[in-house]
């Protein structure tokens, strides 16, 4: 009797544990990529240099030819991409791409869904027609996103009304380049998710400064230390 009424309380429980676990390694594995049962971390990826990359007609933000350049892997749909791009993103910007030693480049791992791919498409032609005004959609892009995955914002309606938000962007110019060309932006999408698994990135967010791979939402020093690495 001791036995069943152990048992009776013991599964429910250990339900519950285990999809706590299996939700837990969903995001672990969404914010900070693994090997095979290595948690990655700053310094223990493997080697890589970021000229090794197609960037080619990726959009960027910087100098063309600054000393030192920061390849970014994200998806507009992913919370710790989001964490990055507000907490950490502004200071590097303001310390290395405004005083011209950094250019970085933004490059799509669209895998949470329709509302990733869209997303991306419209950053495709955002830079396409109007690069000057790309930092600011991808921003007001990331501020606006919430946590209702393809129920929330992210769709086609809500990208065009954030883009009426921004000064300079047309919003009719934008939804019919995005009809015209859609085949092409997601030939692009599917070309940047080849080149980031090429060096080893499966998730995001994911970066290469120089020779060095980071990988996950690591907090300002982890980046500026990268950075001053590849500025020597």
């Amino acid at each position: 009797m001791e036995t069943n009424e152990t048992n009776k309380y013991f599964l429910p429980v250990a339900v519950i544990l285990a999809g706590f676990l299996i939700a837990g390694a969903v995001m672990w594995n969404g914010s900070r990529p693994a090997g095979p049962g290595v948690a990655a971390e700053p310094g223990a990826a493997p080697k890589v240099n970021v000229k090794d990359v197609k960037t080619e007609g990726n959009p960027f933000i910087g100098r063309a030819d600054a000393p030192s350049t920061m390849i970014v892997w994200d998806d507009l749909q992913c919370p710790f991409c989001k964490k990055f791009k507000l907490d950490t993103m502004p200071q590097i910007v303001k310390e290395y791409v405004d005083t011209g030693k950094l250019k970085i480049v933004f490059m799509d791992f669209a895998f949470q869904g329709e509302d990733s791919t869209i997303a991306a498409v419209y950053g495709s032609s955002v830079w396409k027609l109007y690069p000057e005004q790309f930092y600011a959609w991808n921003m007001a892009m990331f501020i606006a996103q919430d946590e209702g995955g393809n129920q929330g914002f992210g769709d086609a309606a809500s990208i065009d009304k954030l883009n009426a938000t921004i000064p300079g962007i047309d919003v009719a110019k934008v939804t019919a380049d995005v009809k015209a060309n859609m085949s092409t932006y997601q030939a692009a999408i599917e070309a940047d998710k080849d080149e980031a698994q090429k060096v080893g990135v499966n998730a995001t967010p994911s970066f290469i400064v120089g020779t060095q791979m980071i990988q996950g939402a690591y907090p300002y020093p982890t980046f500026q230390a990268a950075i001053e690495d590849a500025l020597k």
